[in-house]
């Protein structure tokens, strides 16, 4: 017999022994009658020893042999063993270690400024953040669970929507200040455009085209200004007066609120085709601290 079917004909063993039934050990372990006792009756045959005799005042009572009353000792404080170190492996799944992938950009303006949160609800649980650009490989890398941005449809993945976006102009409050007049979306034409390049390539990701298009704006030549591929820094150089830079409401969020950006032309509203979404791998999906970290995510999304 395999050690995995050892282990289980030795729970029949000692089920069928408390209880002296083969269906009242069945009943506690979820299986057959039949299933008992084909597993106690290949024990006999894999030991060469009998280990139940039938009572001559019942054919359904089940009596131990001497062999087995001699070694189901031993065989119950394995069985505890077992279940303690059972216990212990699912408790150190529920805590441990918690693998995230994230955008550097997204964690960095939305995730690290909230994770403390995150962090005091479950002391036990520790985060490690892997950020980067492109999507990875949830089993090659060991990823828990992510943030991605996008359609929500990729393959092996349950995606679950987070947030969705709008897309604006903003610059800083210095360079809103030294405009002679109330900025108009045609005034853009003469001031340097700060352009996101972060999924350059992505057909649905929002452009300064895009957004002019929106608010039916001509004549602005989009292809001039500054061009960086990473979202976070694209807000830093708006925050500094580099130009007015073309915001995703997520990344931007913080910034507004304290006051580093001030959000132009609020009455053009264009909201992005893309949004973020909670992935993860479905087979993972009832893992305790994936589960807290999720709900977290989501508890964070609608407070925001």
């Amino acid at each position: 017999m395999k050690s995995s079917v050892h282990v289980t004909a030795l729970r029949a063993l000692e089920a069928s022994a408390r209880h002296q039934s083969f269906s009242a050990a069945a009943a506690e372990l979820h299986v057959t009658p039949a299933a008992v006792g084909q597993l106690v009756r290949a024990l006999e045959e894999s030991l060469g020893v009998a280990l139940f005799l039938r009572s001559t005042k019942g054919a359904s009572r089940l009596v131990a042999t001497e062999a087995a009353q001699r070694v189901l000792p031993d065989i119950r404080s394995g069985l505890d063993r077992l279940a303690l170190a059972w216990a212990r492996l699912q408790e150190s799944a529920a805590h441990g270690v918690l693998t995230v992938t994230a955008s550097p950009a997204f964690a960095a303006k939305w995730l690290l400024p909230r994770i403390e949160r995150f962090q005091t609800r479950y002391p036990e649980t520790d985060v490690r953040l892997d950020t980067s650009l492109k999507p990875v490989d949830f089993v090659a890398q060991q990823i828990d669970i992510g943030v991605r941005y996008g359609t929500g449809n990729w393959p092996g993945l349950t995606a679950e929507k987070l947030m969705d976006e709008d897309i604006y102009p903003v610059c800083s409050p210095e360079l809103l200040q030294s405009m002679t007049h109330a900025p108009t979306p045609q005034a853009l034409a003469a001031k340097t455009l700060i352009h996101d390049l972060s999924m350059d390539g992505h057909a649905a990701f929002p452009t300064w085209e895009a957004w002019l298009g929106k608010a039916g704006i001509a004549g602005v030549a989009t292809q001039r200004g500054m061009r960086i591929n990473n979202s976070a820094a694209v807000l830093q150089a708006a925050a500094e007066g580099r130009g007015v830079a073309l915001a995703r409401s997520v990344m931007a969020r913080d910034d507004l609120a304290a006051g580093r950006l001030v959000r132009l032309f609020p009455d053009i509203d264009f909201v992005s085709p893309l949004a973020y979404y909670v992935v993860y791998r479905p087979e993972c999906a009832n893992l305790p601290r994936l589960a807290a970290f999720r709900t977290w995510l989501l508890q964070e999304s609608r407070a925001a």
